[in-house]
């Protein structure tokens, strides 16, 4: 069976097309290399014996949406990671997210709107929960004024989809993530940022490895135990799995509503100075870092209640955020190579 992989050659996308291939689908994976790299495919293939077909567009740009599904007549499958996703440069950055986030994913949807049948995999973020008033966060919290553009792109963008889905044949699984990070065991993908990291995850690995002077911790005057804002780390291979846990519920026609909303995340919140700690643990060297003001569209704690994507889906997370770190740390020796 064919699947369409928006955003392919990404970080969780590569992680993704790892485990569709494996699963045996056939993957196609659309990218347009705006923060991905076209060596992907070497990995993904290394790792799975075979390279996905590839195809280098532009989501924004309608004209070339349709002569792909022209082309490609016989795809209704479609997990969707395509998408800018740093929250600080979103504020800074707003119509540019806009128009990426939106515009691409509305081009998708009208190609699918008229297939006698179509499922659709939207890569959500924990971000439409805003600062969540109770922990941890369940898929019943109430969905908060975004504190960021990117964050609003999410929520618009359930909300597109579940408004297409009440008057297609289109059925959706709508998967909000916590905080993907890590690399393939292989060590032949992993976590690519190209400029400077918009994540913590990368931006330690690689001010551990020299190519940055020090870290900038984004306030420690947070109301949590050490100041320091609270997250839900998940391992990216745990995550890619999920996705193919979920296509797979709707392609077996399980889902019992046409939209059906699962939180993604470990269920542990954990501290930048604690991610900063596991990170010094499995390198066995201490990291420079420096506390600086907090960034705009942060807010203090995020983590997942993630009873319904185990009892439901029967997914659940597998490695530890040490797991996680050290994946990530072996990465950035292998890439700075």
């Amino acid at each position: 069976m064919k699947i369409l992989v928006t955003g392919g050659l990404g970080f969780i996308g590569s992680h993704t097309v790892v485990e569709l291939q494996q699963e045996g689908f056939e993957v196609i994976i659309v990218d347009n290399l705006s923060n991905s790299s076209i060596d992907v495919l070497q990995g993904i293939q290394s790792i799975t014996g075979k390279e996905p077909i590839f195809e280098n567009i532009d989501l924004r740009n309608k004209v070339e949406v349709q002569a792909f599904f022209k082309k490609h007549t016989d795809l209704s499958n479609v997990i969707h990671f395509a998408a800018s996703k740093a929250v600080g440069e979103s504020v800074e950055k707003p119509l540019d997210y806009y128009e990426n986030n939106i515009s691409s994913l509305v081009y998708l949807l009208q190609e699918l709107q008229n297939k006698p049948e179509a499922n659709f995999i939207f890569s959500s973020s924990c971000t439409v929960y805003g600062q969540a008033e109770k922990m941890p966060i369940d898929e019943n919290s109430p969905i908060q004024p975004a504190v960021s553009p990117y964050g609003n792109t999410k929520q618009m963008g359930e909300e597109i989809i579940t408004d297409t889905a009440k008057v297609t044949n289109m059925s959706a699984i709508l998967l909000r993530y916590f905080n993907p990070v890590g690399a393939h065991s292989s060590n032949a993908i992993g976590e690519l940022p190209l400029g400077v990291p918009q994540n913590l995850v990368p931006f330690i690995t690689q001010t551990g490895i020299g190519l940055r002077k020090e870290l900038s911790v984004y306030g420690a005057d947070y109301d949590t135990a050490d100041g320091t804002c609270i997250r839900d780390y998940i391992h990216v291979v745990d995550l890619a799995k999920a996705h193919v846990v979920a296509l797979k519920r709707l392609i077996d026609k399980k889902n019992k509503d046409k939209v059906e909303v699962f939180n993604l995340g470990s269920g542990v919140g954990s501290s930048v100075l604690e991610v900063i700690q596991a990170f010094e643990k499995v390198s066995d060297q201490k990291l420079a870092y420096k506390i600086v003001d907090r960034r705009e569209g942060d807010i203090t704690r995020a983590y997942a209640n993630t009873d319904k994507a185990n009892k439901v889906l029967g997914w659940k997370t597998e490695l530890s955020l040490e797991d996680a770190m050290a994946s990530a740390w072996k990465w950035e020796q292998k890439i700075r190579k």
